[in-house]
């Protein structure tokens, strides 16, 4: 039977609680949410499980990542029965701060980013890689775990988190795992939840439209032109693409033609009020 994991709401509690696993000499592994949690995010907690002795989750809805005009008031908080999930999976520890706790009064330092977290998301949402690797790098500095957990659906964010972590020099390696979807071929996302009936069967194309501008992309040809077929079919679809591109896998820079590099189609679009974000490996 496992026991309730411990609660903990401040950054001192999480640094004392991580050291005395440290101290044992148990390995230490973070799964960093924002609750609402679905499988996708009990994924990274089972892979955690095989790899390290203890488990933090962390369980913040983080106000700088969010715009002015974004769902930051509306997002799912769901702090019981997240707890309660992470408990059936044996987490040790979960970590829910509040906000004066991760941004004192006073509080006026940001993380500055370039590299792979330019563009794509940054055209849209240009706060928003500043404000997640803020509190990621006070996430693993508070805890200091051996592995953070990071799902590939927020593909860019991974990017940006793996060149802070390796440009700080902080002790923590960041384990990726592959998009977890529906049945239908949806990716897991909190925000799933504000979709109608009627979007709700209209989303997995998102996945349909990647998967096929895919294949069209291994097949030959010229980029641009299969680009602009998918971006077409998600307007057809019901979609307000934001962009559907084609980047480099490991720096999300723009690829060569026919350069034998690694490749990563993404993809974000409105359905309604809902932005979904997705992407697969070309």
């Amino acid at each position: 039977m496992n026991h309730p994991p411990v609660l903990l709401r401040t950054l001192t509690d999480l640094r004392a609680n991580t050291a005395s696993w440290h101290s044992e000499g148990l390995t230490v592994g973070m799964i960093p949410t924002m609750g609402a949690l679905h499988d996708g995010h009990l994924a990274l907690v089972e892979e955690a499980r095989r790899r390290v002795d203890r488990v933090v989750a962390t369980i913040f809805v983080n106000p700088t990542q969010f715009g002015p005009k974004e769902d930051f008031t509306a997002y799912p908080r769901t702090e019981a029965s997240d707890v309660a999930k992470l408990a059936t999976l044996g987490v040790e520890a979960v970590f829910a701060p509040n906000a004066a706790e991760m941004y004192p009064p006073g509080h006026a330092t940001t993380i500055s980013l370039a590299g792979p977290a330019l563009g794509l998301e940054t055209d849209y949402r240009p706060h928003f890689f500043a404000g997640v690797a803020t509190v990621v790098a006070k996430l693993l500095l508070g805890g200091f775990p051996d592995i953070a957990m990071f799902g590939e659906k927020d593909y860019q964010q991974l990017l940006v988190v793996r060149q802070m972590v390796k440009d700080l020099r902080l002790p923590t390696e960041i384990v990726a795992l592959p998009t977890v979807r529906e049945p239908d071929g949806l990716a897991l996302s909190s925000r799933n939840a504000y979709l109608s009936p009627d979007e709700r069967r209209t989303a997995p194309k998102l996945a349909s439209v990647l998967n096929e501008t895919a294949a069209a992309i291994r097949a030959g040809g010229d980029h641009a032109h299969h680009l602009r077929h998918g971006f077409n079919a998600l307007e057809s679809a019901g979609f307000r693409p934001d962009y559907l591109e084609l980047r480099n896998a490991e720096t999300l820079a723009s690829p060569a033609e026919s350069s034998g590099e690694p490749l990563r189609l993404l993809v974000a679009a409105w359905l309604g009020k809902t932005r979904l974000i997705d992407n697969i490996a070309v």
